[in-house]
């Protein structure tokens, strides 16, 4: 049993990294099918809406197929996204196959972020530890997305689209090829909904709805707030994801080898606080070197509550509830993007900016009420 847990912790964490790569290309591949197919921006929009619309999908489906087919058999079946979407890309150019590609490709990050919170949650003796083991592999992954991109690009317009249709293969065969405990006790048992009932479910599925907001739509945003507001410009604007992605890194190694978290709650509360402090200085920073420092140290607070917050679920983990608490919370990550550019439109972008202080707030709030909750269940 034990070369089993190790062999399927070692799986979650090269399967989340290469979802790193193919998660986090998507939006380099959009803009090189936009420069070759020659659509609008709103077709832009729509088809990364379909990548998430097919990663809340397959939240649900993964929580409901597990419970007919086993844990091993749902991962299979909807993991293979990755390698049909971006194989569909790289032969298709019709906008509704397109659509449908990168429905595909939602599928399969959906599916592998639920799986792979399963194998490292189940076998990892820390799990906060292993969270953010995890999630900083997929930061890995996602630091490099840009150069595998880059170096494909060089020799064909749609050899990138391949590149990753061959890396979501690697994943879909890294979850065949690795045995999965406990498929015949979800096959045998049935899905335990019992989670559904609890406080602490919703709370950390709220929190995390926070945090899913405000790094996507910083994450998105920010290239854009920093060249019209005129803090960034020429191509080091175009460095500012990277920035956060080497921050997300860098924090994720830090909790997991040099300042493991002991009490998690506890954590979330000073990992929210810095969210707040260093945003609200982020948007009204005038200049770009405070601007790069801001946005580096708030990458960084944000880095390790969604591993954390995770590893709060305890014994209420399993492929139902991940199921059902990871795709709620994502729909954070259509919202805020969608307010945020709502409000720009209105009242500019700086004003659309600061409506991730709401989220920031919530977060700090959130994280709070479960360290006063976690206080009672101890008391």
């Amino acid at each position: 049993m034990k070369n089993l847990d190790i062999r399927q912790r070692r799986t979650g964490f090269f399967a989340f990294f290469i979802s790193g790569i193919c998660a986090i290309s998507s939006g380099v591949v959009v803009s090189l099918l936009q420069e070759e197919v020659g659509f609008a921006y709103g077709t832009t929009g729509t088809l990364l809406a379909m990548m998430n619309v097919g990663n809340l999908a397959a939240g649900f489906a993964a929580a409901f197929l597990a419970g007919e087919m086993g844990m091993k058999a749902s991962a299979v079946i909807l993991t293979a996204g990755y390698l049909a979407g971006y194989g569909a890309m790289a032969v298709f150019s019709p906008i509704a196959l397109l659509m449908a590609a990168f429905f595909l490709v939602g599928i399969g990050k959906g599916s592998t972020i639920n799986t792979c919170t399963i194998l490292i949650s189940d076998n990892s003796r820390d799990r906060t530890r292993g969270m953010n083991i995890m999630h900083g592999c997929y930061a890995l992954g996602a630091l490099l997305c840009p150069f595998l991109i880059s170096a494909a690009a060089g020799v064909s317009p749609r050899l990138p689209m391949a590149a990753l249709a061959v890396c979501g293969g690697i994943l879909w065969f890294a979850f065949a090829a690795t045995p999965m405990g406990g498929e015949k006790k979800e096959k045998a048992g049935g899905t335990d909904w019992s989670f559904l009932k609890s406080g602490k479910f919703w709370l950390l599925t709220a929190l995390l709805f926070c945090q899913n907001g405000t790094e996507t739509s910083v994450s998105g945003w920010m290239v854009t707030y920093f060249k019209g507001s005129g803090i960034l410009t020429g191509t080091l604007s175009a460095y500012t994801v990277t920035v956060m992605w080497f921050a997300t890194l860098t924090a994720r190694m830090l909790f997991a080898f040099v300042f493991p978290i002991k009490r998690a709650e506890r954590a979330m509360v000073f990992m929210s606080m810095g969210c707040l402090i260093f945003y609200f200085g982020l948007v009204r920073a005038d200049g770009q070197w405070p601007a790069i420092v801001l946005l580096f140290a708030f990458a960084a607070s944000m880095a390790g509550l969604n591993p954390t917050a995770v590893s709060c679920a305890g014994r209420m983990t399993s492929v139902a509830s991940m199921g059902i608490m990871l795709p709620v919370a994502s729909s954070g990550a259509i919202l805020m993007p969608w307010l945020t550019g709502i409000v720009a439109e209105a009242a500019g972008i700086r004003a659309g900016m600061y409506c991730n202080i709401g989220t920031c707030l919530g977060l700090l709030v959130l994280s709070a009420a479960a360290w006063r909750m976690a206080g009672r269940e101890k008391g």
